[in-house]
């Protein structure tokens, strides 16, 4: 309110010296030109009159000025003032931790308007990380407490005499220390692809390959439950991506383990890999569980669960979408995740840039046209659903690496 009153009265003063300096050298100029005698006492008279006017205008409009600016600064300085104190309340207390504050857009002016919505979201950002903060905190004080009882039980039973060393004993104990090791490796993981220190050895590769050794992997589990495992790789035969090999099968792993989850037995899981102009889509598609609207955007959040009533062996750690996000990004690609709801299944795209194509020598086409006939008759093949019952009960894959 004080700057628009100061600019304000700078401006009436800057009008009246104006008008001063350049009002009565013209004035007296246009009376010469009218005819009035330089020397005549009316003409003093006529001068000293248009000066009075003018200075009383001035004054008059000066006054009046300053008390319309002052009505409008102050209605204005009011609509600022309410939603910018609105602000820092609330930045106040998110400061405190207090992260569910919110602000009203008030529509004041598009600038507060956007300050507010970008407020918003740093508050519902912080919120949701102060959520996976305690939710992590909550699954590693889970996961640990099972095997530390565990390892505690047995030494304490050892130490006592009421438990004897044997075989049974050293595999428990084994067990739960590769329990605790395991963990302590998916938070390494976890932490290294989200701070982008994630090692590549990078090398040229073919998609089919890089498709079929995923495939080939996972294709125990699939028959072991009982799900079609279906790749299609000839629509990217002969195409080469600079990938890590080791890193890409992790990826793979991932997908399909997560896919193996939420397709029930009988259900199909399709790998096509697709060229999509400069670069090769590889979708993993399902028609299983599905995933839920409000779920879709956190499914790739660190330690999200889509299901928080399971438990590690069955929902995995909540890091496998993570970390493969972070490769696919790491190598200069992407990860996305679409679904049309619960019970229609879920589609995971990797894409990942392609090499140029070298040309091809007589001999090298050659051996080109054989691989590429075995890679297509390869994708016609169809892992198919086991006729009869397995010979051990289908369980879950022995190392889940997601749950969505």
């Amino acid at each position: 309110m004080v700057a628009l009153l100061a600019v304000l009265v700078a401006s009436i003063v800057t009008a009246a010296v104006v008008a001063a300096l350049l009002g009565p050298p013209i004035f007296h100029e246009h009376l010469i030109r009218a005819g009035h005698p330089a020397d005549s006492p009316e003409l003093g008279h006529i001068e000293e009159a248009f000066r009075d006017s003018s200075l009383t205008s001035l004054g008059i409009a000066l006054v009046v000025a300053l008390g319309c600016a002052s009505v409008v600064a102050w209605y204005l300085s009011g609509r600022l003032q309410a939603p910018l104190g609105a602000l820092t309340r609330a930045a106040r207390e998110v400061s405190r931790g207090h992260y569910d504050r919110r602000v009203a857009v008030t529509g004041a002016s598009r600038e507060l308007d956007t300050l507010a919505e970008a407020f918003n979201t740093m508050a519902a950002r912080l919120e949701q990380v102060e959520d996976t903060r305690r939710q992590l905190l909550s699954d590693l004080a889970h996961e640990m407490r099972t095997p530390v009882a565990t390892v505690r039980a047995y030494s304490e039973g050892l130490q006592d005499g009421v438990v004897g060393w044997d075989d049974h004993v050293a595999a428990v104990l084994l067990d739960q220390s590769d329990r605790l090791g395991r963990l302590a490796e998916d938070l390494d993981d976890v932490s290294r692809a989200e701070e982008g220190r994630i090692p590549l050895d990078l090398r040229p590769c073919r998609v089919a390959d890089l498709v079929w050794a995923a495939a080939d992997a996972a294709r125990a589990a699939y028959q072991l439950k009982g799900v079609n495992l279906v790749v299609d790789a000839e629509p990217a035969a002969g195409t080469t991506v600079s990938v890590d090999p080791q890193r890409f099968g992790q990826i793979g792993a991932n997908l399909l383990g997560n896919a193996l989850r939420h397709t029930p037995a009988g259900g199909t899981v399709t790998v096509t890999a697709l060229l999509v102009d400069a670069e090769v889509a590889i979708d993993v598609r399902d028609n299983g569980d599905g995933i839920a609207a409000e779920q879709l955007p956190h499914v790739f959040e660190r330690f999200y669960r889509g299901d928080t009533a399971r438990d590690r062996a069955h929902g995995g750690s909540g890091i496998g979408l993570t970390i493969s996000k972070a490769v696919a990004d790491a190598l200069g690609g992407s990860l996305t995740a679409a679904s049309r709801g619960l019970g229609h299944g879920a589609t995971f795209t990797v894409t990942l840039p392609t090499l140029p194509a070298r040309p091809a020598t007589p001999a090298s086409a050659d051996a080109g046209t054989t691989a590429q006939a075995g890679l297509a008759t390869d994708a016609a093949i169809e892992t198919a659903r086991p006729t009869g019952p397995p010979t051990e009960p289908p369980t879950e894959p022995s190392d889940p690496q997601e749950m969505r």
